[in-house]
């Protein structure tokens, strides 16, 4: 069944402190067109920027997501995201005030009341989703968190937490459904060590943190210096630890409240990924650092999943030559064959076309972890293309090569990586005249150029 896209049908506002800063915010949600996204606007700073909710933003991770555009940064706004992942709204604009949302009571709980006041409506757009066909993980060796990806009928959370502590112990939590957010998740609280307290107080973080906000998990014993601290910090006459071990009168709202606040988290941060998922998410000892990288992975997928598909629909039904046409003119043989089609050819000038696939088996040098198609093979990608516009000109193209004599003025605007679809466009400077051609060749991704040089080739008998 094919779900319609939604934003909320009025605006509404919220008004609190944020925790870090203990600065009063004031975020204000508003409907916004299908296809807009989640996007956030900085209504304090000079021509209200816009930050988008991606995550090719996130630029720190430590006590919450952090995302930084052009230098204008938001904090911990993970809580902000499950809320409206939670409610299913795929399109909104929120207004903020500050550089950070409002802590609230720590959870998503008022988010989620305020957009249901707000009304929620459909738009004559259908939802797009991502998919899971195979089973993606990301694990971080130095901590040991986990999260893995698999496929599901719907979109799914089971969250496990162990931080080796009595107090806490291990913690398992399950959504099964969107629809159960709302009442067994969203007003789960955000939750801290009594020793991580201690040095974000001294680090003069929290401002805005007090008891109501925050489970705090006492995992040693208080000293009298740090009780008094605690009171001044949290404007408390008296501060006491109760014998579930947490700090001052909070009440658990679940057992395990720490394992559906990590969920809560999860949600938040996957939200980044910037398509709804339809398939279920395993986290193991979850945290923003694991989540938004599993985020900025799926995003990679997604986006070169994408761009192949797109642009391969399109270039496959202009193509004149395919892979096989054009080995019939160069010698050139996979792995080093880098054109997959022509698509114009003329007396002076050729239109070719590479699809630079993950598989690239340059990649695994090139760089690992981040990878990027080495300058040198665009350019021989560009003169293999020359190639075929030359030899095309032979009766036997088969009987001749053709040997780089000169390289000038080479200039490369922007990496490729996998998923791009590289253009090239060659055109002679001037008539091929002793067994020399002299061309311009350039090539794009996207319409962008990419790569550009002037290059000579002398053609041999071989």
């Amino acid at each position: 069944m094919l779900n319609k896209q939604t934003t909320i049908k009025k605006q509404t506002t919220l008004q609190g402190v944020g925790i870090h800063t203990g600065n009063e915010v004031k975020l204000t949600f508003k409907p916004a067109p299908a296809d807009f996204g989640y996007v956030f606007k900085r209504i304090d700073l000079i021509n209200q920027p816009e930050i988008e909710a991606l995550s090719k933003y996130v630029v720190d991770t430590q006590r919450g997501t952090t995302l930084d555009k052009d230098g204008v940064k938001l904090k911990t706004i993970e809580h902000v995201l499950a809320a409206l992942v939670g409610l299913e709204i795929d399109n909104i604009i929120i207004e903020i005030n500050g550089e950070e949302p409002p802590i609230l009571d720590g959870s998503s709980k008022y988010f989620v009341e305020a957009l249901e006041f707000a009304g929620i409506k459909s738009l004559n757009k259908i939802r797009s989703e991502y998919i899971v066909k195979e089973v993606i993980s990301y694990v971080d060796v130095t901590t040991g968190s986990e999260i893995t990806l698999i496929p599901s009928d719907n979109y799914q959370i089971t969250t496990m937490v162990d931080y080796g502590t009595k107090i806490l112990g291990t913690q398992n939590a399950t959504l099964n459904s969107l629809t159960e957010f709302k009442e067994n998740f969203s007003n789960a609280r955000t939750f801290s060590f009594l020793h991580e307290i201690e040095m974000l107080l001294e680090n003069n973080l929290i401002k805005g943190g007090d008891l109501n906000n925050a489970i705090v998990y006492v995992d040693k014993k208080i000293s009298k210096e740090t009780m008094d601290k605690l009171k001044k910090a949290f404007n408390k006459d008296k501060i006491s630890v109760k014998p579930n071990g947490i700090l001052d009168n909070l009440n658990l709202h679940y057992q395990n409240e720490a394992a559906r606040h990590k969920l809560l988290d999860v949600m938040g941060d996957l939200a980044l990924i910037g398509k709804r998922i339809r398939g279920k998410v395993i986290a193991k000892k979850p945290g923003h650092k694991t989540n938004t990288t599993f985020a900025k992975k799926i995003s990679s997928i997604i986006e070169i999943q994408e761009s192949l598909k797109k642009q391969k629909d399109i270039y496959d039904k202009k193509a004149i030559m395919d892979a096989n046409d054009i080995m019939n003119i160069l010698p050139h043989r996979p792995p080093f064959l880098f054109v997959d089609n022509i698509l114009e050819i003329s007396d002076t000038s050729i239109t070719g076309l590479k699809y630079v696939s993950p598989d690239e088996s340059y990649f695994k040098g090139h760089f690992p972890g981040r990878p990027v198609m080495p300058g040198v093979l665009q350019i021989e990608a560009m003169a293999q293309v020359g190639g075929v516009l030359v030899l095309s000109t032979f009766p036997d193209p088969e009987n001749y090569l053709t040997f780089f004599a000169r390289i000038e003025n080479a200039k490369f605007k922007r990496t490729v990586v996998p998923g791009d679809i590289l253009i090239f466009k060659l055109e002679l400077l001037s008539p091929i005249r002793r067994g020399i051609s002299h061309m311009i060749a350039r090539a794009y991704v996207n319409g962008e150029l990419t790569t550009e040089a002037e290059m000579k080739a002398k053609i041999v008998e071989k």
